[in-house]
């Protein structure tokens, strides 16, 4: 288990039956970034990787 994998479990235990739309998701994203710059690069590259369809991804 890799240490980011906590982050990912609380957020499936504390929202994980919600339905979120890619627009609010987009919108956390950018509060994110607003609030931590310093992590503009790896959200936006995670944007980017939640944005190509699953054919454009290499592994």
């Amino acid at each position: 288990m890799y240490f980011t994998d906590r982050g990912i479990e609380e957020l499936e235990t504390r929202r994980g039956e919600e339905e979120v739309t890619l627009a609010w998701l987009a919108d956390r994203m950018r509060a994110f970034v607003d609030n931590n710059p310093e992590f503009e690069t790896a959200t936006e590259r995670f944007a980017t990787f939640l944005a190509r369809d699953d054919d454009d991804i290499e592994d």
